[in-house]
């Protein structure tokens, strides 16, 4: 059964996101949290509300597509020519993008440095920052070899699946 402060954290993520629904259900509980103009959040008990097998199985192929439909549009940015940041052209070949929603983290703690900043070198294994969602510390790899070319995000900023964190030069 989730917590109180976990919803609370959950209502927070959902209402800093694109997301417009999220439902967790256990066999006592069922939380639905859905998102238009404003945030709602309802709990529903299990009786109150039946949801049929065939409902959640067109749920999840709808969801699956949506998400392919997401990569190819990535792959499409990575390939495309390089964005301009003010007056600067960045020459890179790979983003290094987010996979889930969260508070992105930098460094290892607030008292120690940056686990990359830009041009610094990197391989496949390098964790380049952390991404916290519901408690859980998320190490994200680089997955290329290359140097960090530009830093696209800030320390303790929000961030949605599949945004770019990263931009690098592959060797």
């Amino acid at each position: 059964m989730l917590k109180v402060q976990e919803i609370r954290e959950i209502i927070k993520l959902i209402d800093e996101s694109t997301i417009s629904e999220f439902t967790y259900e256990t066999n006592e509980t069922k939380v639905v949290l859905k998102k238009d103009q404003a945030t709602v959040a309802s709990p529903v008990s299990s009786q109150d509300q039946v949801v049929t097998d065939q409902s959640v199985e067109v749920q999840e192929k709808q969801k699956v597509a949506v998400q392919a439909q997401a990569v190819d549009e990535k792959e499409v940015v990575i390939t495309d020519q390089p964005t301009t940041n003010s007056s600067l052209t960045v020459d890179y070949d790979y983003e290094i993008v987010s996979p889930m929603v969260g508070t992105l983290y930098s460094a290892p703690s607030p008292e120690e440095d940056p686990y990359v900043a830009n041009g610094a070198q990197v391989t496949k294994d390098t964790v380049v920052c952390i991404v916290e969602a519901m408690k859980l510390f998320n190490e994200i790899e680089a997955d290329v070899s290359g140097e960090i070319v530009e830093v696209l995000v800030e320390d303790g900023e929000l961030v949605e699946y599949g945004q770019p964190l990263f931009r690098v030069k592959t060797k």
